[in-house]
């Protein structure tokens, strides 16, 4: 059964908001500074410093995934609340600099996942599923690229299907022995394929907060963009699965596919 013209409309919608993020150019407009000069201003060791701060967020994500998100059921998402919170911690972030990333990231990860979790369910996913939830954090590496990136390797589905192996490892390991043993080699290729993609917008983050005039309202508005960026490819993802759903994997990979 071919996609209704209503239902190809969402697919075109949610392939310009997988394939055109642009938290870079959003960051730069806001800040009237290119973010360059902000990568400028990082100090010495700021590669590994938020790579650290990643790789932690990402565990809290999904420690929080696997415990304690619900299967409540929801028609419409409520982005407004979680803008808000992460908009604190950035206010955080914007007033200490790249030394409080660490505190705030994972604060800001857990928030964004819950944002993530909400329009999961508004588009029918069920979160009391490993993999579901597991798809929520998988919005933090689509929503970011990485370092190894070519113009043949950015793609929604084919970044689908770079982490679908780690995926299901995980998914698996975590079905049979939950998420007790952090260092278990099939949870840290998932953070670690996750993380790469996921450095990039937090690089992005940490240098526009790193412009001097910036401050703690500054941390709060890139922060609101930063959630609000995934907010998005939330949406375009969350909207492609529940068609998936509906019409199985291939149909709707060939419908987005030709799409312009």
């Amino acid at each position: 059964m071919p996609l209704s013209s209503e239902e190809r409309e969402q697919l075109a919608n949610a392939k310009f908001l997988l394939e055109n993020p642009g938290l870079a150019a959003k960051i730069t407009d806001a800040i009237g500074t290119p973010i360059e000069k902000g990568f400028g201003l990082l100090p010495a060791g700021w590669r590994t410093s938020i790579q650290k701060a990643t790789n932690k967020a990402l565990m809290s994500a999904l420690n929080v995934a696997v415990g304690t998100m619900d299967n409540k059921k929801s028609n419409k998402s409520s982005p407004k609340l979680h803008k808000g919170l992460v908009a604190l911690s950035g206010a955080v972030g914007g007033a200490f600099g790249l030394p409080a990333l660490a505190i705030e990231l994972p604060v800001s990860a857990t928030i964004m996942l819950r944002s993530i979790a909400d329009i999961a369910r508004s588009h029918g996913e069920e979160i009391s599923k490993i993999e579901a939830r597991i798809a929520c954090l998988q919005v933090f590496a689509l929503g970011g690229s990485s370092a190894s990136d070519n113009s043949a390797e950015i793609g929604y589905y084919i970044v689908r299907a770079s982490l679908a192996r780690s995926i299901s490892e995980a998914a698996q390991y975590i079905v049979e022995k939950g998420i007790a043993e952090e260092g278990a080699p099939a949870i840290v290729r998932l953070i670690t394929k996750i993380a790469a993609r996921f450095s990039i917008p937090v690089s992005e983050k940490a240098a526009a907060q790193s412009v001097p005039v910036i401050g703690a309202f500054g941390g709060a508005l890139i922060n609101t963009m930063f959630i609000d960026h995934f907010q998005d490819i939330s949406e375009g993802h969350f909207t492609v699965r529940q068609l998936e759903r509906k019409y199985g994997f291939e149909v709707v990979k060939k419908a987005y596919e030709q799409l312009p």
